[in-house]
């Protein structure tokens, strides 16, 4: 194989080539796709054959500008710009001169383009990106990004450079409830699940870590096969997650009443008026903040119930927050969507709960609900709730829904604390469930 030189003075001959599930990708990379996923296992090259491609534009077409984001800027730095850029530059490229600024966090080609570096997690920073128009943008580890920063992404998709915009993205595949699976291949669009416009715009190819066995050390795969069986499904196959045996809520469930989102502050407000009651629930963690990775989420649920008895997720505000950062979030959350009151788990702190809303708001109502027994118990009912049909999703929350596809008749399989999915539980506990066995009560009273 013979790579792109960047000029006949710095470029070398390369000792690069590629492997025959590679050179599929790659050609899918080239292809009129303008949405290009490439998923899969562990170490399958995904990322680097990205990379690879947004050299090759920008040597391509001078002074064009290339974005690549993530969650979390820190694994973008210690992953890609440490690490896979320079790689691909010196195996494909040698000689070709890269200029990494560690201010404003770019590479810069000799023809002045450039490859611009952000997380999603420094808010002024992914602003700054998004403030400009790029030629091409690269989701990297899209399994962590939500839907709606990828839209948001997307839209700067509009640089005039006379290279085809493309948007690139690389995943190990998580569950088919993730945005990415709604439209590569449901070629549906996730947050109200019409038919894509234009499906053949978006190609996928799967990669994984057998397919790169020149590239690995010996022992990888069977490290990988001695993950348990979920995760060796995910790393090593590079399988999106089906639901699991006795689902309480599949994709499809969620579906059958799901309305689109809201797109503006007139119909936010309208949705408001729909809704007799509104709360903000909570199911609180040890999180420090934003940082502090190996606490789990806060889980913050919007939830209505409407003048006809059916349920509603309004919102997902969950996030890792510190303790005043959640509390104002949820404060925030209680005036902006006129809301009843919020209901907390208090098992996590207790009174400290409480009083940790209370310093964001002095006067915000608050009911503490105690967890008195298990998650798949709590979680019954209201999975009944859904097979009935009697509540509606506005738009997609898929982190939530992934939690929700992972409770089952045996317990919670998922890896992690479900906090949205609990958060959301408790929301339509209060709102159905609790008043469903209070007019149950009424009505066996009456016929007494």
């Amino acid at each position: 194989m013979t790579a792109l030189s960047a000029s006949s003075s710095t470029a070398r001959t390369p000792s690069f080539s590629l492997t025959d599930k590679q050179d599929a990708a790659n050609r899918i990379l080239a292809s009129q796709a303008r949405h290009i996923l490439l998923r899969g296992g562990s170490r399958s090259g995904k990322t680097f054959l990205i990379c690879r491609a947004l050299i090759i534009r920008g040597l391509k077409a001078p002074g064009s500008t290339h974005a690549v984001l993530r969650q979390r800027f820190n694994h973008l730095k210690h992953s890609v710009i440490f690490d896979t850029v320079p790689k691909v530059a010196a195996l494909c490229y040698p000689g070709l001169k890269l200029h990494l600024d560690k201010t404003d966090w770019f590479h810069e080609l000799p023809n002045g383009s450039r490859i611009i570096y952000g997380g999603l997690d420094d808010k002024e920073r992914a602003d700054k990106i998004l403030g400009q128009e790029h030629s091409s943008i690269f989701l990297n580890e899209a399994s962590q990004i939500s839907y709606a920063a990828r839209n948001k992404a997307v839209t700067r998709l509009a640089q005039t450079s006379g290279l085809a915009l493309k948007e690139y993205v690389d995943c190990n595949p998580p569950s088919v409830s993730h945005w990415t699976y709604r439209l590569w291949f449901q070629k549906v669009e996730p947050t109200g699940g019409e038919a894509l416009a234009d499906p053949d715009s978006y190609a996928s190819v799967q990669m994984n870590p057998g397919d790169n066995l020149a590239n690995l050390p010996d022992t990888y795969l069977a490290q990988l096969q001695a993950l348990p069986e979920k995760d060796r499904k995910r790393f090593l196959y590079g399988e999106f997650l089906a639901q699991v045996d006795g689902a309480l809520w599949t994709l499809d469930l969620i579906d059958q009443k799901r309305e689109r989102r809201w797109r503006d502050e007139e119909e936010r407000q309208a949705l408001i008026e729909r809704m007799q009651r509104i709360v903000v629930s909570i199911d609180p963690s040890g999180c420090a903040g934003p940082e502090d990775e190996r606490s789990d989420e806060i889980g913050i649920v919007i939830n209505g119930l409407d003048y006809n008895g059916q349920g509603h997720v309004l919102d997902d505000l969950s996030g890792r927050y510190s303790p005043e950062g959640w509390a104002r979030v949820a404060v925030n959350a209680l005036a902006n969507w006129r809301a009843d009151h919020i209901i907390a788990e208090q098992n996590y702190g207790g009174a400290m709960v409480e009083s940790t809303i209370r310093t964001a708001s002095q006067y915000a109502p608050v009911k503490l609900v105690h967890a008195s027994r298990g998650k798949k118990v709590r979680a019954e009912p209201v999975a009944a709730l859904y097979e009935q049909g009697r509540v509606t999703h506005h738009g997609a929350f898929p982190d939530m829904e992934e939690q929700m596809c992972n409770f089952s008749t045996a317990g919670y399989q998922g890896s992690r604390s479900p906090d949205r999915a609990d958060a959301n539980v408790w929301g339509l506990t209060e709102l159905m469930v609790d008043h469903v066995s209070m007019v149950e009560l009424y009505a066996r009273l009456a016929g007494e």
